[in-house]
């Protein structure tokens, strides 16, 4: 497939040709690149085609979806242009694979988690979930992006209740912003900093597997 984003792509070992699959889209944190969140999904290929997205920018010793002007507050221009591209990159993935539209889920740690609320308003009820790890929504993201439906979409979302990078504030602010707007969440903090915990890991799988047999 022909895209301007990097990736690695998961799948069933055994891909059936009369079925589509569900697909699932991971974005890392900053300075970490595609390979750092498929531990985290390690098993779930026989399930989902599983897209890990690099982000387009570097930042040494990986990459970045987006640039930052302070804290909590992304480059406006970078940022809009990062979710134009991962929209076009999940159109082109359901032009290219086996992928069925009606099972698309995104998930995320930091940065990645950032994106993927923004992306949830972006696109509302296209996304059937979104796991997002430890993020937060910019501001002009909830004040002027248009939002979409979101009724039929599920979110996980988590944050550990001793991140010093990312408030735990902000983790309680995004449940409540999307519980506003009508969508279904599942909250889940842990007495953790800013990282993924073997049991938020585990919840996150979890949640995911049980949407799927929903």
């Amino acid at each position: 497939m022909k895209s301007s984003l990097t990736y690695s792509l998961l799948k069933p070992e055994q891909v059936d040709p009369d079925k589509s699959y569900p697909a699932l889209f991971l974005m890392h944190g900053m300075g970490s690149n595609e390979q750092d969140l498929l531990p985290l999904v390690a098993g779930l290929e026989e399930k989902f085609f599983i897209f890990s997205i690099r982000g387009p920018l570097v930042q040494p010793p990986g990459f970045a979806f987006f640039t930052i002007e302070g804290f909590g507050k992304p480059h406006r221009h970078v940022f809009d242009e990062t979710v134009g591209m991962i929209s076009n990159f999940i159109d082109d993935v359901l032009a290219e694979y086996p992928v069925d539209p009606n099972q698309l889920y995104l998930a995320g740690f930091s940065q990645g988690a950032i994106l993927s609320m923004s992306l949830a308003i972006k696109l509302g009820n296209r996304i059937k979930g979104i796991a997002a790890l430890s993020g937060y929504i910019p501001g002009f993201v909830k004040e002027e992006y248009e939002k979409n439906p979101v009724e039929e979409l599920s979110l996980f979302i988590s944050h550990g209740e001793f991140d010093q990078i990312l408030p735990y504030q902000w983790g309680v602010e995004n449940d409540e912003y999307f519980r506003s707007l009508g969508a279904k969440v599942a909250f889940h903090s842990y007495p953790a900093g800013h990282t993924v915990s073997l049991k938020n890991q585990q919840d996150f799988t979890q949640w995911l597997i049980n949407k799927l047999e929903k």
